[in-house]
């Protein structure tokens, strides 16, 4: 375990609670010190879910330690019993109270209560929220799955379960909505979603189904390892996030089942005729760095590569448990695999690699907002934003939809910021400039805030040519002198952070008019051509001539 400021992952209790709060009649009694109960907070404010967990806390404080903590433990799991009901009853300790050894199951098990007790030993030094989470469910499916019966009746259509997808889950919600209506137009029924509304009852008879979806490995894996190994279930391997991933999974799902695979795709498939036409080929090569959950980074480096025409310059994973399948895919890309789950080390890699384009989770979007790089979030952890009101799945044609407008319009906005700055000195376009829509109609000052101007002597009126009027006007007026905020924004920190060679005003400036999602690139490289060259003063022949270098 390490301290840190942000963590990609909770302890492995977070991720039994968010089982226990996916399932409608399951509750969690969890022996923790107060102060360990902050994990409300993520459902409640994260996910904002109309209801607290479904989890009971005994809360002994320091006080208590001199005393009997077991029985703490034993008499709120008998107040849960009594005030919620439950079906099932979870038991277990948070990374606190594990120190104390007070052995929740062994304690529970002595109550003799009348519901079943699923004790989860969680070792939180050792293991992460993904892993508890996948733990718990396996544990949950070990302790009520029944056997299905000899003389199943015949079904008309084959039967399925979606395992994976839980409470505070990425898109869980929307993806089950529209992997389900897939497989229903394959002729597919889905016959239980779990551990995401599902009860006691509905676990009970997953062993009926003919065959499980896997949605999320990070969770419902090891279950449906489990239910092939017991009851010769098979399961699915392939996720559906993007369009060849969701072909692929049709056409494995067919292959099961003995059912038709479609001809073609569905007309609301949108995402590969965009990623074709072209409004999106100045998009093709640009660099991309992908971190995330293992699921979500294997299946983004294929949709960038293949779907988008991106190229993956790194990729990695906080997933250890899934570290194998992340290094394959890096390799497939000729890039070597970051596994870590300290952000620190995701940041130096990015400002090293300096890509154009970021996937990442809620940490890369802190990242990539201080070095100025477009970033999309494509898996947790997230924040509240990433749980939206509207529909906006990741899997299916529909999350290919999705997907295509959360990568490309961080670019394309990128380029319209871009193009904002470089006109901001502009005569028509500058800040205290009347909007052009309106003419002359409409004095300036009434549309914008008083800009902060530098006076600078009246000069002589000079008389050009039309050609080159625009150029020579902002030189030859009048009016005060507009400051170009985005030169001076990029300026005075970069000017500091560079100790070689010194910047001239004129080469500032006109670093400022490149792209901000590339300048710190060009920067950079204009900073060791000139330390190469013995250069003391950038120049903006300077800058050229770095740029010409680079491009050979």
């Amino acid at each position: 375990m390490q301290l840190t400021l942000w963590t990609y992952e909770g302890p492995p209790h977070v991720g039994a609670m968010r089982v226990a709060t996916a399932m409608t009649d399951v509750h969690y009694v969890l022996h923790a010190p107060q102060g360990d109960t902050y994990a409300d907070l993520l459902f409640t404010m994260i996910e904002r879910l109309p209801r607290r967990p479904p989890v009971t806390y005994t809360t002994f404080q320091a006080r208590d330690l001199g005393g009997d903590t077991a029985e703490l433990f034993k008499d709120a799991a008998r107040q849960a019993m009594a005030r919620f009901n439950p079906a099932a009853m979870l038991v277990g300790s948070s990374c606190t109270a594990e120190l104390i050894q007070d052995d929740p199951g062994g304690l529970a098990q002595a109550l003799k209560l009348t519901i079943p007790v699923v004790a989860l030993e969680l070792p939180s030094y050792q293991r992460k929220e993904n892993w508890g989470a996948s733990e718990t469910f396996y544990q949950l499916c070990r302790h009520l799955v029944h056997k299905p019966a000899a003389d199943k009746p015949a079904k008309a259509r084959p039967t399925c379960n979606i395992l994976g997808p839980s409470a505070l889950g990425f898109r869980h919600r929307d993806d089950v909505k529209e992997i389900t209506q897939l497989l229903n137009q394959l002729g597919v029924d889905v016959a239980v979603v779990a551990p995401l509304s599902a009860s006691v009852a509905d676990v009970q008879k997953l062993a009926e189904a003919d065959f499980n979806v896997v949605l999320y490995p990070e969770i419902g894996l090891a279950a449906a390892q489990w239910l092939q190994r017991q009851f010769d279930q098979p399961y699915t391997k392939t996720v559906p996030l993007g369009s060849h991933a969701t072909r692929d999974f049709i056409a494995e799902v067919c292959a099961l089942t003995g059912l038709p695979v479609a001809g073609q795709d569905p007309e609301h498939a949108h995402a590969p005729w965009y990623a074709k036409s072209v409004d999106s080929t100045y998009l093709t090569g640009k660099r991309v760095y992908i971190f995330g959950d293992a699921t979500h980074v294997v299946a983004a480096a294929r949709i960038a590569s293949q779907e988008m025409g991106f190229e993956v310059v790194g990729l990695g994973s906080y997933s250890r448990e899934f570290a194998r399948e992340v290094r394959d895919c890096a390799k497939r890309h000729g890039v070597e695999a970051l596994i870590t789950d300290d952000y620190l080390e995701v940041e130096d890699q990015i400002n090293a690699l300096q890509p154009e384009l970021i996937l990442g989770t809620q940490m890369e979007r802190h990242i990539a907002k201080r070095q100025g790089i477009p970033c999309a979030v494509i898996s947790a952890p997230v924040h509240v934003q990433d749980f939206p009101a509207r529909y906006a799945p990741q899997m299916g044609f529909e999350g290919a939809n999705v997907l295509f407008d959360t990568w490309v319009h961080p670019l394309m906005m990128g380029l319209e910021e871009h193009l904002i700055g470089m006109f901001r000195e502009d005569f028509e376009f500058h800040a205290g400039a009347a909007p052009s829509h309106l003419g002359s109609t409409r004095p300036a000052a009434e549309n914008v805030a008083p800009v902060a101007a530098t006076p600078v002597a009246p000069s002589a009126p000079v008389h050009v040519s039309a050609p080159t009027a625009v150029a020579q006007a902002p030189a030859s007026t009048t009016a005060p002198q507009l400051a170009t905020d985005s030169v001076k924004a990029v300026a005075a920190p970069a000017q500091a952070a560079s100790n070689q060679a010194a910047w001239s005003p004129e080469a500032e400036k006109e670093l400022g008019k490149i792209p901000f999602f590339v300048r710190g690139k060009a920067r950079r490289n204009t900073e060791r051509f000139a330390q190469d060259l013995g250069v003391a003063t950038i120049t903006v022949e300077t800058l050229y001539d770095a740029k010409a270098h680079f491009s050979r």
